[in-house]
Protein backbone atom coordinates (compact mmCIF):
# COMPACT_ATOMS: atom_id res chain seq x y z
CA UNK A 1 0.00 0.00 0.00
CA UNK A 2 1.39 3.47 -0.91
CA UNK A 3 1.99 5.60 2.15
CA UNK A 4 0.64 9.15 2.06
CA UNK A 5 2.17 12.07 4.00
CA UNK A 6 -0.29 14.31 5.84
CA UNK A 7 0.35 18.06 6.01
CA UNK A 8 1.66 19.12 9.44
CA UNK A 9 -0.89 20.60 11.81
CA UNK A 10 -3.91 18.81 10.27
CA UNK A 11 -5.53 16.03 12.31
CA UNK A 12 -8.07 13.55 10.96
CA UNK A 13 -11.32 13.39 12.92
CA UNK A 14 -11.41 10.57 15.47
CA UNK A 15 -14.33 8.84 13.74
CA UNK A 16 -12.46 8.72 10.43
CA UNK A 17 -9.30 7.39 12.12
CA UNK A 18 -11.26 4.67 13.92
CA UNK A 19 -13.10 3.67 10.79
CA UNK A 20 -9.85 3.44 8.83
CA UNK A 21 -8.25 1.29 11.54
CA UNK A 22 -11.27 -0.99 11.59
CA UNK A 23 -11.08 -1.35 7.83
CA UNK A 24 -7.40 -2.30 8.01
CA UNK A 25 -8.19 -4.84 10.71
CA UNK A 26 -10.95 -6.37 8.59
CA UNK A 27 -8.73 -6.62 5.53
CA UNK A 28 -5.98 -8.33 7.53
CA UNK A 29 -8.27 -10.90 9.16
CA UNK A 30 -7.78 -14.40 7.73
CA UNK A 31 -10.69 -16.21 6.05
CA UNK A 32 -12.49 -18.61 8.37
CA UNK A 33 -11.78 -22.26 7.59
CA UNK A 34 -14.52 -24.87 7.73
CA UNK A 35 -14.84 -26.87 10.94
CA UNK A 36 -14.01 -29.98 8.89
CA UNK A 37 -13.05 -30.69 5.31
CA UNK A 38 -11.78 -33.71 3.43
CA UNK A 39 -10.85 -34.80 -0.07
CA UNK A 40 -10.34 -38.41 1.00
CA UNK A 41 -12.70 -40.88 -0.72
CA UNK A 42 -14.17 -42.08 2.58
CA UNK A 43 -13.46 -39.10 4.80
CA UNK A 44 -15.96 -38.78 7.65
CA UNK A 45 -16.75 -36.50 10.57
CA UNK A 46 -19.19 -36.84 13.48
CA UNK A 47 -20.77 -33.63 14.75
CA UNK A 48 -21.32 -32.86 18.44
CA UNK A 49 -25.09 -33.37 17.97
CA UNK A 50 -24.72 -36.89 16.60
CA UNK A 51 -24.80 -36.56 12.81
CA UNK A 52 -22.06 -38.07 10.64
CA UNK A 53 -20.89 -36.56 7.36
CA UNK A 54 -19.22 -38.59 4.61
CA UNK A 55 -17.34 -37.58 1.46
CA UNK A 56 -18.13 -41.09 0.12
CA UNK A 57 -16.48 -41.33 -3.32
CA UNK A 58 -17.05 -44.94 -4.31
CA UNK A 59 -17.87 -45.27 -8.03
CA UNK A 60 -15.60 -46.40 -10.85
CA UNK A 61 -13.96 -43.61 -12.85
CA UNK A 62 -14.55 -40.93 -10.20
CA UNK A 63 -12.66 -37.67 -10.26
CA UNK A 64 -11.88 -35.35 -7.35
CA UNK A 65 -14.28 -34.20 -4.64
CA UNK A 66 -13.96 -32.11 -1.48
CA UNK A 67 -16.49 -31.80 1.33
CA UNK A 68 -16.49 -28.86 3.78
CA UNK A 69 -18.72 -28.69 6.83
CA UNK A 70 -19.60 -26.41 9.70
CA UNK A 71 -22.38 -28.77 10.80
CA UNK A 72 -24.90 -31.25 9.39
CA UNK A 73 -27.04 -28.21 8.53
CA UNK A 74 -24.25 -26.26 6.83
CA UNK A 75 -22.02 -28.21 4.46
CA UNK A 76 -21.10 -28.27 0.81
CA UNK A 77 -19.30 -30.40 -1.75
CA UNK A 78 -17.28 -29.39 -4.79
CA UNK A 79 -17.09 -32.33 -7.21
CA UNK A 80 -15.28 -32.73 -10.51
CA UNK A 81 -16.41 -36.07 -11.95
CA UNK A 82 -16.23 -36.90 -15.68
CA UNK A 83 -19.28 -37.03 -17.91
CA UNK A 84 -19.39 -40.82 -18.02
CA UNK A 85 -22.11 -43.30 -16.95
CA UNK A 86 -22.32 -44.68 -13.43
CA UNK A 87 -22.63 -43.15 -9.98
CA UNK A 88 -19.35 -41.72 -8.72
CA UNK A 89 -20.20 -40.61 -5.19
CA UNK A 90 -22.86 -40.00 -2.58
CA UNK A 91 -21.63 -37.31 -0.18
CA UNK A 92 -24.11 -37.19 2.67
CA UNK A 93 -25.02 -36.44 6.26
CA UNK A 94 -26.75 -39.11 8.32
CA UNK A 95 -28.61 -39.67 11.57
CA UNK A 96 -29.04 -43.15 13.07
CA UNK A 97 -32.55 -43.98 14.33
CA UNK A 98 -32.19 -47.50 15.79
CA UNK A 99 -35.89 -48.29 16.26
CA UNK A 100 -38.32 -50.70 14.61
CA UNK A 101 -41.05 -49.12 12.49
CA UNK A 102 -43.65 -50.14 15.08
CA UNK A 103 -41.71 -48.23 17.74
CA UNK A 104 -41.50 -44.96 15.80
CA UNK A 105 -44.29 -42.45 16.42
CA UNK A 106 -42.85 -39.68 14.23
CA UNK A 107 -39.97 -39.28 11.80
CA UNK A 108 -39.58 -36.08 9.79
CA UNK A 109 -36.77 -34.27 8.05
CA UNK A 110 -36.22 -30.75 6.76
CA UNK A 111 -33.86 -29.85 3.91
CA UNK A 112 -32.72 -26.80 1.96
CA UNK A 113 -30.17 -27.13 -0.84
CA UNK A 114 -28.51 -25.17 -3.62
CA UNK A 115 -27.64 -27.41 -6.56
CA UNK A 116 -26.08 -26.82 -10.00
CA UNK A 117 -28.08 -26.52 -13.21
CA UNK A 118 -25.75 -28.90 -15.07
CA UNK A 119 -24.19 -32.29 -14.47
CA UNK A 120 -26.02 -35.53 -13.70
CA UNK A 121 -27.16 -36.20 -10.13
CA UNK A 122 -30.06 -36.55 -7.75
CA UNK A 123 -30.58 -35.00 -4.34
CA UNK A 124 -31.92 -37.78 -2.18
CA UNK A 125 -32.59 -39.40 1.16
CA UNK A 126 -31.17 -42.89 1.56
CA UNK A 127 -32.91 -44.74 4.38
CA UNK A 128 -31.64 -48.16 5.48
CA UNK A 129 -32.77 -50.93 7.75
CA UNK A 130 -30.20 -51.84 10.41
CA UNK A 131 -29.01 -54.94 8.49
CA UNK A 132 -28.60 -53.05 5.21
CA UNK A 133 -30.90 -55.52 3.42
CA UNK A 134 -33.41 -52.84 2.36
CA UNK A 135 -32.88 -49.33 1.01
CA UNK A 136 -35.55 -46.64 0.63
CA UNK A 137 -34.55 -43.69 -1.53
CA UNK A 138 -36.47 -40.41 -1.69
CA UNK A 139 -35.37 -38.27 -4.64
CA UNK A 140 -36.37 -34.65 -4.05
CA UNK A 141 -34.75 -33.35 -7.25
CA UNK A 142 -32.75 -34.65 -10.19
CA UNK A 143 -30.78 -33.31 -13.17
CA UNK A 144 -29.29 -35.00 -16.21
CA UNK A 145 -29.14 -38.64 -17.28
CA UNK A 146 -29.97 -40.41 -14.01
CA UNK A 147 -32.64 -42.96 -13.17
CA UNK A 148 -33.71 -45.36 -10.41
CA UNK A 149 -33.12 -49.10 -10.11
CA UNK A 150 -36.03 -51.38 -10.97
CA UNK A 151 -39.45 -50.91 -12.51
CA UNK A 152 -42.22 -48.42 -11.83
CA UNK A 153 -44.83 -49.69 -9.37
CA UNK A 154 -47.19 -46.84 -8.54
CA UNK A 155 -47.70 -43.10 -8.06
CA UNK A 156 -48.52 -42.22 -4.46
CA UNK A 157 -48.93 -39.14 -2.29
CA UNK A 158 -47.15 -39.64 1.02
CA UNK A 159 -45.36 -37.48 3.54
CA UNK A 160 -46.41 -34.21 1.94
CA UNK A 161 -45.25 -35.04 -1.62
CA UNK A 162 -46.31 -37.06 -4.66
CA UNK A 163 -43.87 -39.75 -5.78
CA UNK A 164 -43.37 -42.25 -8.58
CA UNK A 165 -42.32 -45.51 -6.92
CA UNK A 166 -39.80 -47.98 -8.36
CA UNK A 167 -38.80 -51.39 -6.98
CA UNK A 168 -35.66 -53.38 -7.78
CA UNK A 169 -32.38 -54.66 -6.36
CA UNK A 170 -28.71 -53.94 -6.92
CA UNK A 171 -27.44 -57.44 -6.26
CA UNK A 172 -26.75 -56.71 -2.59
CA UNK A 173 -30.05 -55.35 -1.25
CA UNK A 174 -33.60 -54.45 -2.19
CA UNK A 175 -34.11 -50.87 -3.37
CA UNK A 176 -37.38 -48.91 -3.19
CA UNK A 177 -37.06 -45.55 -4.93
CA UNK A 178 -39.56 -42.72 -4.52
CA UNK A 179 -39.04 -39.99 -7.13
CA UNK A 180 -40.76 -36.69 -6.42
CA UNK A 181 -42.96 -35.75 -9.39
CA UNK A 182 -41.76 -32.12 -9.22
CA UNK A 183 -38.28 -30.98 -8.21
CA UNK A 184 -37.84 -29.32 -4.83
CA UNK A 185 -34.87 -27.51 -3.31
CA UNK A 186 -36.39 -27.02 0.15
CA UNK A 187 -39.10 -28.60 2.24
CA UNK A 188 -40.08 -31.02 4.98
CA UNK A 189 -40.68 -34.72 4.44
CA UNK A 190 -42.78 -36.87 6.75
CA UNK A 191 -40.78 -40.09 6.38
CA UNK A 192 -42.82 -42.44 8.56
CA UNK A 193 -45.81 -42.78 6.16
CA UNK A 194 -43.38 -43.79 3.41
CA UNK A 195 -41.84 -46.52 5.58
CA UNK A 196 -45.28 -47.80 6.57
CA UNK A 197 -46.44 -47.84 2.94
CA UNK A 198 -43.49 -50.08 2.01
CA UNK A 199 -44.42 -52.33 4.93
CA UNK A 200 -48.08 -52.46 3.90
CA UNK A 201 -47.01 -53.56 0.42
CA UNK A 202 -45.28 -56.54 2.02
CA UNK A 203 -41.87 -55.52 0.69
CA UNK A 204 -40.37 -55.58 4.19
CA UNK A 205 -41.49 -56.38 7.73
CA UNK A 206 -41.21 -54.46 10.97
CA UNK A 207 -37.67 -53.45 10.12
CA UNK A 208 -35.39 -51.63 12.54
CA UNK A 209 -34.53 -48.34 10.84
CA UNK A 210 -30.84 -47.56 10.93
CA UNK A 211 -29.44 -44.72 8.84
CA UNK A 212 -31.39 -41.75 7.56
CA UNK A 213 -28.94 -40.24 5.08
CA UNK A 214 -29.33 -37.11 2.95
CA UNK A 215 -27.03 -35.98 0.17
CA UNK A 216 -26.18 -35.95 -3.52
CA UNK A 217 -25.86 -39.06 -5.68
CA UNK A 218 -23.49 -37.71 -8.33
CA UNK A 219 -22.97 -39.36 -11.72
CA UNK A 220 -21.14 -36.49 -13.43
CA UNK A 221 -19.96 -33.01 -12.46
CA UNK A 222 -17.49 -31.96 -15.15
CA UNK A 223 -15.38 -28.87 -14.53
CA UNK A 224 -16.16 -28.78 -10.81
CA UNK A 225 -19.72 -28.24 -9.54
CA UNK A 226 -20.84 -27.15 -6.08
CA UNK A 227 -23.63 -28.79 -4.07
CA UNK A 228 -24.60 -26.93 -0.89
CA UNK A 229 -26.74 -28.03 2.04
CA UNK A 230 -28.13 -24.91 3.67
CA UNK A 231 -30.32 -26.74 6.16
CA UNK A 232 -30.81 -30.37 7.16
CA UNK A 233 -32.22 -32.01 10.24
CA UNK A 234 -33.93 -35.24 11.28
CA UNK A 235 -36.49 -35.35 14.07
CA UNK A 236 -38.09 -38.47 15.48
CA UNK A 237 -39.54 -40.20 18.48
Amino acid sequence: MTRRTRRPGIRLPLTVTAAFAALLGFAAAPAQAATWSSSEPFGSYTTPDGYTLYNNIWGSGAGSQTIRAESASDWDVTADHPNTPGIKSYPNAKKVIGKPISGITSLTSTYDVTVPASGAYNTSYDIWDSDYDHEVMLWVNQTGAVGPIGTEQATVTLGGSTWKVYKGDNGANEVYSFLRTSDSSAGTVDILPVLKWVQEKGWWGDETIGDVQFGYEITSAPGGLRFATNRFSVSGS
